[in-house]
């Protein structure tokens, strides 16, 4: 039986999804470094070692590999289970403010007309990330997960997550199509019936892995935010990412109100809600004009069309190329006509050559069956003197 995919549709109010990098973005370390390493009898700076030296030398991805390492070493120390990775990230430090960061920037949201949904993408470990106090807060929490088996242990990667396929879940918080398994993330979607547009997103992250989400939120109109450790102040990392155009902003990792960072994305919250009106204004001007064009037909558009341009037309060399368009209709209504007479009268780059051939030809056909006006005698007295 095919599962039946719940996929979030257009809000009426607009939607900022805020995605969030989890070690050293929310936590001051990787998760793994706060008891489960230690539990097992490593080394932090040991274990990173050895796990790097598994992935280089077959050649593994690096998420793989540290999930292996932790499933090996547990073996005749912990009960690798679910609940174990989650007492486990129930140990995890969180940096100042995080805990209350969620509610009150979705409260901050709501006053400002625009709804604010936070997303985790990290490479860590789900289960450790669902531990924490604030694991309710997200709508989503993308990261890297163990199958388990009959007796409850973990003995299988169910997701990986490295810094490149990051990317495919902006694409899924993007088109409200959440659920890992859905394929209708690769179907297209018109632009303004997209959930979550990139303009509406904010990626805060703190180091290259990082860097190709920065990288398509930024280039898509979005935000991109480096966070640093306000403790140790090495910003190395975010001057480098903002070097390389990677990042719009960088600030400390201080969640607290009031904080660079809090004033900072309520500033983005507060473009959204601005820019959002301009955009609902766009899209309903598009609505209307694609239903006026099929109200008149694609045939009627484009005599519109041509009218517009022969009465834009700013110089001698458009006023020809847009006359030999003209000529190539013959269908014109008494009122079109009049349109194109009061034209030729009033643009003075069409007035000054309606002696020119191609000019003087395709008025002169017009006058044959028009009606008596103002501007057609004008037109017609114009040609004459001109003559």
């Amino acid at each position: 039986m095919n599962k039946v995919f719940e996929r979030r549709k257009k809000e009426a109010l607009p939607v900022l999804a805020i995605c969030y990098d989890f070690d050293k973005t929310l936590s001051p370390d990787d998760m793994q470094a706060q008891g489960y390493i230690q539990s097992v009898g490593y080394d932090v700076a040991d274990f990173w070692k050895e796990t790097n030296r598994l992935a280089e030398e077959n050649e593994m991805d690096q998420n793989l590999s540290y999930m292996l390492k932790m499933v090996r070493e547990a073996e005749g120390n912990i009960v690798f289970s679910r609940k174990t990775l989650e007492d486990y990230g129930s140990r995890v430090t969180l940096f100042p403010g995080v805990e209350n960061w969620f509610s009150r920037i979705r409260e901050y949201g709501k006053k400002r007309g625009v709804i604010i949904e936070h997303y985790i993408i990290s490479s860590g470990l789900r289960e450790m990330i669902e531990g924490t106090a604030v694991a309710g807060e997200f709508e989503k929490i993308y990261a890297s997960s163990f199958y388990y088996n009959e007796r409850g242990l973990a003995v299988w990667p169910a997701q990986v997550i490295n810094y490149t396929n990051k990317t495919q879940f902006l694409f899924r918080i993007e088109k409200g199509v959440l659920d890992v398994n859905d394929f209708a993330v690769n179907e297209s979607f018109p632009p303004e019936d997209i959930r979550v547009p990139f303009r509406n997103m904010v990626y805060i992250g703190d180091s290259d892995t990082d860097i190709p989400c920065m990288k398509l939120v930024n280039s898509n109109g979005g935000h991109s935010i480096g966070v640093y450790n306000a403790e140790t102040k090495d910003k190395t990392k975010v001057h480098k990412m903002m070097r390389d155009k990677r990042i719009k902003y960088f600030a400390p990792a201080d969640y607290r109100e009031g904080s660079e960072l809090d004033v900072l994305v309520k500033a983005i919250i507060d473009r959204t809600a601005t820019n959002e009106v301009l955009e609902g204004i766009h899209y309903e001007c598009k609505r209307d004009n694609a239903d006026a064009e099929t109200r008149i037909g694609a045939d009627e558009a484009r005599k519109s069309d041509l009218i517009m341009s022969l009465e834009d037309s700013h110089s001698f060399a458009q006023t020809h190329k847009v006359i030999a368009e003209l000529a190539a209709v013959s269908d014109w209504t008494i009122d079109e006509k009049e349109a194109l007479f009061s034209a030729a009268i009033s643009n003075s780059q069409v007035h000054y050559i309606l002696s020119d051939s191609d000019v003087k030809e395709f008025f002169a056909t017009l006058l044959l069956d028009a009606r008596i006006s103002d501007a057609a005698l004008a037109v017609k007295a114009e040609i004459e003197r001109k003559e």
